[in-house]
Protein backbone atom coordinates (compact mmCIF):
# COMPACT_ATOMS: atom_id res chain seq x y z
CA UNK A 1 0.00 0.00 0.00
CA UNK A 2 1.46 3.34 -0.77
CA UNK A 3 1.16 6.29 1.01
CA UNK A 4 -1.48 8.07 -0.68
CA UNK A 5 -3.59 5.04 -0.39
CA UNK A 6 -2.75 4.52 3.31
CA UNK A 7 -3.13 8.26 4.03
CA UNK A 8 -6.58 7.35 2.28
CA UNK A 9 -7.65 4.62 4.40
CA UNK A 10 -6.34 6.70 7.56
CA UNK A 11 -9.04 9.71 6.25
CA UNK A 12 -11.94 7.05 5.93
CA UNK A 13 -11.14 5.79 9.57
CA UNK A 14 -11.33 9.15 11.25
CA UNK A 15 -14.69 10.06 9.47
CA UNK A 16 -15.97 6.94 10.84
CA UNK A 17 -14.77 7.58 14.07
CA UNK A 18 -16.61 10.94 14.38
CA UNK A 19 -19.48 9.78 12.64
CA UNK A 20 -20.05 7.29 15.11
CA UNK A 21 -19.36 9.95 17.62
CA UNK A 22 -21.31 12.51 16.77
CA UNK A 23 -24.30 9.70 15.88
CA UNK A 24 -24.16 8.53 19.91
CA UNK A 25 -23.35 12.31 21.36
CA UNK A 26 -27.45 13.83 19.35
CA UNK A 27 -28.77 10.36 21.01
CA UNK A 28 -27.70 11.40 24.69
CA UNK A 29 -30.25 13.07 26.62
CA UNK A 30 -30.24 16.68 27.50
CA UNK A 31 -30.58 15.18 31.11
CA UNK A 32 -29.40 12.45 33.35
CA UNK A 33 -32.59 10.84 32.88
CA UNK A 34 -32.63 7.98 31.06
CA UNK A 35 -29.47 6.22 33.14
CA UNK A 36 -31.72 3.52 34.19
CA UNK A 37 -34.75 2.30 32.93
CA UNK A 38 -36.75 2.66 35.93
CA UNK A 39 -37.46 6.50 36.40
CA UNK A 40 -37.42 7.76 39.55
CA UNK A 41 -39.59 11.10 40.26
CA UNK A 42 -39.70 12.89 42.88
CA UNK A 43 -42.68 14.81 44.35
CA UNK A 44 -43.08 17.31 46.97
CA UNK A 45 -46.00 19.54 48.07
CA UNK A 46 -45.93 22.08 50.75
CA UNK A 47 -49.40 20.58 52.48
CA UNK A 48 -52.32 18.71 51.45
CA UNK A 49 -55.20 20.63 50.53
CA UNK A 50 -57.49 19.67 47.49
CA UNK A 51 -56.49 21.96 44.70
CA UNK A 52 -52.35 21.00 45.45
CA UNK A 53 -53.75 17.33 46.01
CA UNK A 54 -55.33 17.43 42.32
CA UNK A 55 -52.41 18.94 40.74
CA UNK A 56 -49.63 15.80 41.91
CA UNK A 57 -53.12 13.09 40.65
CA UNK A 58 -53.31 14.79 37.51
CA UNK A 59 -49.19 14.70 36.96
CA UNK A 60 -49.07 10.88 37.88
CA UNK A 61 -52.13 10.19 36.03
CA UNK A 62 -51.18 12.11 33.20
CA UNK A 63 -48.19 9.43 32.87
CA UNK A 64 -49.37 6.38 34.00
CA UNK A 65 -51.36 6.45 30.67
CA UNK A 66 -48.80 7.54 28.87
CA UNK A 67 -46.93 4.01 29.38
CA UNK A 68 -44.95 5.45 32.97
CA UNK A 69 -46.57 2.40 35.46
CA UNK A 70 -45.89 2.93 38.78
CA UNK A 71 -43.67 -0.24 40.61
CA UNK A 72 -42.90 -1.47 36.65
CA UNK A 73 -40.77 1.59 34.93
CA UNK A 74 -41.24 4.50 37.41
CA UNK A 75 -40.96 4.88 40.86
CA UNK A 76 -42.52 8.36 42.81
CA UNK A 77 -40.75 9.70 46.27
CA UNK A 78 -43.55 11.48 47.26
CA UNK A 79 -43.67 14.24 50.20
CA UNK A 80 -45.33 16.42 52.30
CA UNK A 81 -44.12 19.06 54.41
CA UNK A 82 -46.68 19.47 56.43
CA UNK A 83 -46.49 23.16 56.03
CA UNK A 84 -42.97 23.48 57.41
CA UNK A 85 -40.46 25.33 55.83
CA UNK A 86 -37.81 23.34 57.64
CA UNK A 87 -39.12 20.22 56.88
CA UNK A 88 -39.47 21.56 53.28
CA UNK A 89 -35.44 21.96 53.49
CA UNK A 90 -35.26 18.76 54.75
CA UNK A 91 -36.82 16.72 52.00
CA UNK A 92 -35.26 19.26 49.27
CA UNK A 93 -31.84 17.44 50.75
CA UNK A 94 -33.06 14.34 50.91
CA UNK A 95 -34.15 14.51 47.05
CA UNK A 96 -30.31 15.63 46.21
CA UNK A 97 -28.98 12.17 48.42
CA UNK A 98 -31.48 9.93 46.09
CA UNK A 99 -29.70 11.12 42.88
CA UNK A 100 -33.31 11.20 41.16
CA UNK A 101 -34.04 11.73 37.57
CA UNK A 102 -36.97 14.53 38.06
CA UNK A 103 -38.36 16.44 40.53
CA UNK A 104 -41.36 17.91 40.57
CA UNK A 105 -42.83 20.80 43.57
CA UNK A 106 -45.51 21.93 43.77
CA UNK A 107 -46.42 25.37 45.54
CA UNK A 108 -44.36 27.91 45.96
CA UNK A 109 -42.39 27.43 49.04
CA UNK A 110 -41.33 23.86 48.44
CA UNK A 111 -39.92 24.61 44.73
CA UNK A 112 -37.80 27.64 46.33
CA UNK A 113 -36.64 25.04 49.10
CA UNK A 114 -35.75 21.96 45.99
CA UNK A 115 -35.06 25.09 43.12
CA UNK A 116 -32.02 26.66 46.02
CA UNK A 117 -30.22 23.06 46.71
CA UNK A 118 -30.26 21.12 43.53
CA UNK A 119 -29.01 22.36 40.57
CA UNK A 120 -27.71 19.44 38.66
CA UNK A 121 -31.63 17.67 38.10
CA UNK A 122 -34.29 18.71 36.15
CA UNK A 123 -37.30 20.83 38.38
CA UNK A 124 -40.39 21.09 37.02
CA UNK A 125 -43.19 22.87 39.54
CA UNK A 126 -46.97 23.58 40.07
CA UNK A 127 -49.15 25.92 41.70
CA UNK A 128 -46.68 28.31 41.54
CA UNK A 129 -48.65 31.92 41.37
CA UNK A 130 -45.42 34.44 40.14
CA UNK A 131 -41.90 31.91 39.42
CA UNK A 132 -40.12 35.26 38.69
CA UNK A 133 -40.85 36.81 41.95
CA UNK A 134 -40.02 33.76 43.92
CA UNK A 135 -36.48 33.36 42.22
CA UNK A 136 -37.23 30.31 40.38
CA UNK A 137 -36.34 31.51 36.88
CA UNK A 138 -34.97 34.42 35.20
CA UNK A 139 -38.15 35.23 33.12
CA UNK A 140 -41.16 33.33 32.24
CA UNK A 141 -40.39 33.35 28.29
CA UNK A 142 -36.55 31.58 29.01
CA UNK A 143 -36.19 30.34 32.72
CA UNK A 144 -32.80 29.85 32.37
CA UNK A 145 -31.97 27.65 35.37
CA UNK A 146 -33.18 23.87 36.06
CA UNK A 147 -36.72 24.56 36.67
CA UNK A 148 -39.51 25.04 34.90
CA UNK A 149 -43.29 24.22 35.23
CA UNK A 150 -47.05 25.76 35.34
CA UNK A 151 -47.98 28.99 37.13
CA UNK A 152 -51.34 29.16 38.63
CA UNK A 153 -52.24 32.33 38.34
CA UNK A 154 -55.88 33.08 38.41
CA UNK A 155 -58.22 35.70 36.38
CA UNK A 156 -58.50 37.83 39.51
CA UNK A 157 -60.56 40.44 37.32
CA UNK A 158 -62.65 38.08 36.06
CA UNK A 159 -62.82 36.73 39.87
CA UNK A 160 -64.15 40.32 41.32
CA UNK A 161 -66.12 41.04 38.55
CA UNK A 162 -68.10 37.78 39.33
CA UNK A 163 -68.45 39.27 42.67
CA UNK A 164 -69.94 42.15 41.96
CA UNK A 165 -72.40 40.34 39.64
CA UNK A 166 -73.15 37.82 42.36
CA UNK A 167 -73.30 40.55 44.89
CA UNK A 168 -73.79 44.02 43.60
CA UNK A 169 -74.38 45.75 47.39
CA UNK A 170 -70.60 44.57 48.40
CA UNK A 171 -68.53 47.80 48.82
CA UNK A 172 -65.85 46.23 51.27
CA UNK A 173 -63.72 42.59 50.79
CA UNK A 174 -61.90 40.89 53.11
CA UNK A 175 -58.53 38.41 51.99
CA UNK A 176 -57.00 36.66 54.27
CA UNK A 177 -53.44 35.58 53.40
CA UNK A 178 -49.74 34.74 54.91
CA UNK A 179 -47.75 37.37 53.90
CA UNK A 180 -44.84 35.08 54.37
CA UNK A 181 -46.30 33.51 50.81
CA UNK A 182 -44.25 34.95 48.31
CA UNK A 183 -47.28 33.94 45.91
CA UNK A 184 -49.67 35.37 48.14
CA UNK A 185 -48.36 38.91 48.27
CA UNK A 186 -48.20 38.95 44.69
CA UNK A 187 -52.16 38.06 44.43
CA UNK A 188 -53.07 40.37 47.29
CA UNK A 189 -51.01 43.75 45.63
CA UNK A 190 -52.97 42.31 42.26
CA UNK A 191 -56.57 42.34 44.03
CA UNK A 192 -55.79 45.81 45.18
CA UNK A 193 -55.20 46.82 41.72
CA UNK A 194 -57.97 45.40 40.51
CA UNK A 195 -60.38 46.13 43.18
CA UNK A 196 -59.32 49.99 43.03
CA UNK A 197 -60.33 50.17 39.70
CA UNK A 198 -63.56 48.21 40.89
CA UNK A 199 -64.83 50.49 43.26
CA UNK A 200 -64.36 47.80 45.52
CA UNK A 201 -62.08 48.39 49.29
CA UNK A 202 -59.89 45.64 50.51
CA UNK A 203 -59.59 45.18 54.29
CA UNK A 204 -56.42 42.55 54.81
CA UNK A 205 -55.75 39.85 57.49
CA UNK A 206 -52.80 38.19 57.57
CA UNK A 207 -51.81 34.86 59.25
CA UNK A 208 -48.30 32.76 60.15
CA UNK A 209 -50.08 29.62 60.68
CA UNK A 210 -53.70 27.14 59.56
CA UNK A 211 -53.86 28.12 63.30
CA UNK A 212 -54.85 32.08 63.13
CA UNK A 213 -57.46 31.23 60.35
CA UNK A 214 -60.08 31.57 62.42
CA UNK A 215 -59.54 34.53 63.91
CA UNK A 216 -58.50 36.27 61.01
CA UNK A 217 -62.03 35.70 59.58
CA UNK A 218 -64.05 36.30 62.74
CA UNK A 219 -62.01 39.75 62.39
CA UNK A 220 -64.18 40.54 59.18
CA UNK A 221 -67.64 40.37 60.77
CA UNK A 222 -69.07 43.78 60.62
CA UNK A 223 -66.28 44.99 58.62
CA UNK A 224 -66.67 43.70 55.03
CA UNK A 225 -69.61 42.75 52.60
CA UNK A 226 -67.69 39.39 51.31
CA UNK A 227 -64.69 37.23 51.85
CA UNK A 228 -62.09 36.46 49.12
CA UNK A 229 -59.64 33.57 49.57
CA UNK A 230 -56.57 33.34 47.29
CA UNK A 231 -54.59 30.35 46.33
CA UNK A 232 -53.34 30.79 49.73
CA UNK A 233 -51.48 27.31 51.40
CA UNK A 234 -52.00 28.69 54.91
CA UNK A 235 -55.73 29.62 54.84
CA UNK A 236 -56.37 26.48 52.01
CA UNK A 237 -55.71 24.51 54.29
CA UNK A 238 -57.97 25.78 57.36
CA UNK A 239 -61.06 26.82 54.81
CA UNK A 240 -62.94 25.17 56.70
CA UNK A 241 -62.66 27.92 59.66
CA UNK A 242 -63.75 30.72 56.62
CA UNK A 243 -66.89 28.69 56.09
CA UNK A 244 -67.86 28.62 59.61
CA UNK A 245 -67.72 32.47 59.86
CA UNK A 246 -69.00 32.87 56.65
CA UNK A 247 -72.06 30.76 57.03
CA UNK A 248 -72.80 31.95 60.61
CA UNK A 249 -72.85 35.76 59.47
CA UNK A 250 -74.05 35.35 55.61
CA UNK A 251 -70.80 36.11 54.30
CA UNK A 252 -70.46 35.34 50.21
CA UNK A 253 -66.90 33.79 49.58
CA UNK A 254 -65.60 34.42 46.77
CA UNK A 255 -62.61 31.56 45.86
CA UNK A 256 -59.16 31.47 43.80
CA UNK A 257 -59.91 28.40 42.76
CA UNK A 258 -62.58 25.90 42.46
CA UNK A 259 -61.94 22.91 44.68
CA UNK A 260 -62.56 25.50 47.45
CA UNK A 261 -66.28 25.92 45.90
CA UNK A 262 -67.66 22.43 46.75
CA UNK A 263 -65.96 23.07 49.96
CA UNK A 264 -68.43 26.13 50.98
CA UNK A 265 -67.64 29.10 48.95
CA UNK A 266 -70.15 30.76 46.64
CA UNK A 267 -68.36 31.01 43.65
CA UNK A 268 -64.78 30.90 41.55
CA UNK A 269 -63.70 31.21 37.93
CA UNK A 270 -60.20 30.40 37.73
CA UNK A 271 -57.95 27.27 37.09
CA UNK A 272 -58.80 23.89 37.02
CA UNK A 273 -55.68 22.21 38.71
CA UNK A 274 -56.02 18.83 37.68
CA UNK A 275 -55.81 19.53 34.91
CA UNK A 276 -52.65 22.00 35.42
CA UNK A 277 -50.93 18.55 36.90
CA UNK A 278 -51.54 17.08 33.79
CA UNK A 279 -50.07 20.40 31.87
CA UNK A 280 -47.33 19.91 34.00
CA UNK A 281 -46.67 16.43 33.60
CA UNK A 282 -46.83 17.10 29.40
CA UNK A 283 -43.90 19.02 30.07
CA UNK A 284 -42.15 16.53 32.02
CA UNK A 285 -42.33 13.81 28.78
CA UNK A 286 -40.74 16.18 27.19
CA UNK A 287 -37.86 16.56 29.36
CA UNK A 288 -37.30 12.87 29.60
CA UNK A 289 -38.48 11.73 25.77
CA UNK A 290 -37.35 14.35 24.00
CA UNK A 291 -34.41 15.95 26.16
CA UNK A 292 -35.85 18.98 26.54
CA UNK A 293 -34.07 21.48 29.02
CA UNK A 294 -35.58 23.21 31.48
CA UNK A 295 -33.68 26.30 30.89
CA UNK A 296 -35.27 26.99 27.56
CA UNK A 297 -38.95 25.61 28.07
CA UNK A 298 -41.20 28.76 28.67
CA UNK A 299 -43.00 28.78 32.06
CA UNK A 300 -46.75 27.77 30.87
CA UNK A 301 -50.17 28.55 32.26
CA UNK A 302 -53.67 27.31 31.75
CA UNK A 303 -55.29 28.77 28.95
CA UNK A 304 -59.16 27.53 29.42
CA UNK A 305 -60.89 28.57 33.02
CA UNK A 306 -63.92 27.29 34.43
CA UNK A 307 -66.79 29.18 36.04
CA UNK A 308 -67.95 26.91 39.17
CA UNK A 309 -71.10 27.75 41.54
CA UNK A 310 -72.18 26.72 44.58
CA UNK A 311 -75.97 26.84 44.12
CA UNK A 312 -76.54 25.40 47.64
CA UNK A 313 -74.67 28.39 49.19
CA UNK A 314 -76.05 30.67 46.58
CA UNK A 315 -79.47 29.70 47.52
CA UNK A 316 -78.55 30.00 51.44
CA UNK A 317 -77.02 33.80 50.30
CA UNK A 318 -80.97 34.53 49.22
CA UNK A 319 -78.64 35.01 45.56
CA UNK A 320 -80.67 33.89 42.35
CA UNK A 321 -78.82 32.62 39.75
CA UNK A 322 -79.22 34.07 35.67
CA UNK A 323 -80.05 31.82 33.14
CA UNK A 324 -76.78 32.82 31.30
CA UNK A 325 -74.91 31.93 34.24
CA UNK A 326 -76.60 28.80 34.23
CA UNK A 327 -76.21 27.43 31.20
CA UNK A 328 -71.80 28.38 31.27
CA UNK A 329 -71.04 27.35 34.74
CA UNK A 330 -70.41 24.13 36.46
CA UNK A 331 -72.89 24.42 39.27
CA UNK A 332 -71.96 22.37 42.53
CA UNK A 333 -74.59 21.02 44.86
CA UNK A 334 -73.49 20.00 48.51
CA UNK A 335 -77.44 18.59 49.29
Amino acid sequence: MNALKKKGVLLLVVILLVSVGVFFFLRQPATDTLKTDTLKIGIVQIVEHPALDSARQGFIDLLTERGYVEGENITYEIQNAQGDMATANTIAQKFKNANLDLILAIATPTAQAVANLIKDKPILFTAVTDPVAAGLVESAERPGTNVTGTNDLQPMEAQFKLAQELVPQAKRVGIIYNAGETNSVTQVKMAKDITAELGLTVVEATVDTSAGVLQAAQSFIGRVDLIYVPTDNTVVSAFSSVVKVAEENKLPIIAGEANLVSQGALATVGVNYYRLGRQTAEMALRIIEEGAKPQTMPVESQKKTELVINEDVARALGINLSAAMREIATLIRNQ
